[in-house]
């Protein structure tokens, strides 16, 4: 026996996802990216689903990309946060992974290093997010640098969106033209799109797309949106009802009783807490799926159990089983009532609950 919460991933969806992105630019490559363990997916289950398919994939540091590659994974993997130290060099040499540089330090510590065989290397530009990436100024004079470098290969040019998702706001527009000027007269493959570039900017679709949360059914926009609109949901969080009871009016339901019934209201008591990674924050009206139909969570979330309303549900008792995101009730649709984003929902979600994978 076993507690009821679980995560069930369909790997046939992620595959449909990655196939999406693909289908949105053909010519092109696209670097599956599965970073923070697939997005709590599971990073080496995912890899060997769409290994076949798969140009390469993407991770944030060197601990992830050594887990694929014990794992048996040979496509490319690509270390989206480049390597931390100058002694992890040989190691990406040595096992042919491909790394971002976002610093003129960083290709004088390569320029220096002594390396087996020469490296990939993903050249990142702040091109407007400030976060990570040379200059636009310096952009031109540090791709020539690297390729003097006997340590290094290839080159590809790169940037990253801040407000892609966004798709009213001029931002990406500007960081495109930001990024075409300061690589123009450099012939080098690049890659601009992450999944909201992929799904709705086309001029960014280049040589590289970097298919992230959409690989796990979640669309990047609070609207909908024609491409997003065909995601599969990968990730369906369930479990189950462990006690039913009736709560009058006037009566309070959980910790600080901030939910207090306005009616005689059928109240469940559900196996799944912020323990297990659900939000403590939901608020009550957040929706839930039972027996084919919405329901709500009511009260606060507790450490091990939430309640949810039963009333318009005579049909379900203990036992049912509750979807809280899913094939049913899409993660971005009840993220919202938790004040965050379907990103963290996904990887939010702990050891405790037992996780599945399937293949329709």
């Amino acid at each position: 026996m076993s507690r009821a919460a679980k995560i069930t991933v369909d790997l046939d969806a992620i595959r449909h996802n990655y196939r999406l992105a693909r289908s949105l630019n053909p010519a092109g490559n696209a670097a599956a990216i599965i970073k923070a363990d697939g997005y709590g997916h599971g990073a080496v289950v995912i890899a060997k689903a769409l290994e076949s398919e798969a140009d390469a994939f993407g991770v944030a540091c060197i601990e992830e990309g050594i887990e694929l590659i014990e794992a048996g994974i040979n496509k490319p993997v690509l270390l989206l946060e480049g390597f931390f130290e100058a002694s992890e060099l040989e190691y990406i040499s040595e096992h042919d992974m491909w790394c971002a540089v976002h610093s003129l330090a960083q290709i004088e510590q390569i320029a220096n290093a002594t390396l087996s065989k020469p490296i990939t290397i993903w050249l990142k530009m702040n091109s407007g997010m400030n976060r990570l990436g040379v200059h636009p100024d310096d952009y031109q004079a540090a791709y020539q640098r690297l390729k003097q470098l006997d340590n290094v290969s290839d080159v590809v040019l790169m940037t990253h969106f801040a407000c892609a998702d966004e798709l009213e706001k001029s931002e990406t527009e500007a960081q495109l033209a930001t990024f075409n000027r300061a690589t123009d007269g450099i012939d080098a493959p690049a890659s601009m799109a992450n999944s909201a570039g992929v799904l709705a900017w086309s001029d960014s679709r280049r040589d590289w797309m970097r298919p992230g949360i959409m690989l796990y059914g979640a669309t990047p926009f609070p609207e909908s949106q024609e491409n997003a609109d065909q995601l599969m949901s990968a990730m369906t969080l369930t479990s189950e009802i462990i006690a039913v009871r009736d709560v009058q009016p006037g009566e309070s339901v959980g910790y600080a009783g901030n939910f207090c019934a306005d009616k005689l209201t059928r109240v469940a008591t559900v196996a799944l807490g912020y323990a297990d990674g659900y939000p403590r924050h939901a608020v009550t009206g957040t929706p839930v799926w039972v027996n084919g139909q919405r329901s709500r969570i009511i009260g606060r979330v507790s450490m091990d159990m939430l309640a949810i309303d039963l009333t318009d549900l005579p049909d379900a008792d203990v036992g049912t089983e509750v979807e809280f995101w899913g094939k049913n009730l899409p993660a971005a649709e009840v993220a919202p009532y938790c004040d965050t984003i379907p990103y963290t929902l996904f990887t939010g979600i702990t050891r405790r609950v037992h996780k599945r994978y399937i293949n329709r």
